[in-house]
């Protein structure tokens, strides 16, 4: 499937780092129903042994929920936010590269919820977490 028209990775990339400057995610792949999110890992990111930290990839969890809003809003929607979301860590998640693909599993006028499968480097058959969430849209004309 391909991405929606009026959007690209650079662009909502662009308007994420302008409205969250320092971020360290970034929108890297979209497609018509979901967000490829990435985040490069820095030492700030890393807890002792190498693994990458718990709130980290709920924040890349977070920020792919919010690239997919996007994507199933067909619009850049900076006032998306969000309503819920819950993380489940499965392995440790050791390397350089963290992963995120969030899926559209229902999409409607106020929400759009997602799922979220985090994963380090290229290995994406083994997940490291999966998380659930749901974005609230802001009001017609607000």
């Amino acid at each position: 499937m391909s991405a929606p028209q009026s959007l690209s990775p650079s662009e909502i990339t662009k308007a994420a780092n302008k409205a969250f400057p320092g971020a360290t995610n970034s929108c890297h792949a979209i497609g018509t129903n979901w967000a490829l999110a990435k985040a490069t890992c820095n030492p700030d990111m890393v807890r002792p042994g190498g693994y990458i930290s718990g709130p980290s990839q709920f924040a890349l969890a977070d920020a792919a929920l919010w690239f997919m809003t996007f994507v199933a809003v067909d619009r850049i929607e900076l006032m998306a936010l969000t309503s819920e979301l819950s993380i489940r860590f499965l392995r440790p998640a050791i390397g350089e590269t963290l992963w995120a693909r969030a899926t559209i599993d229902k999409g409607g006028r106020r929400s759009v919820v997602g799922t979220v499968r985090l994963w380090v480097d290229d290995d994406e058959g083994s997940p490291t977490a999966t998380a659930q969430g749901t974005y609230v849209l802001p009001s017609p004309g607000s």
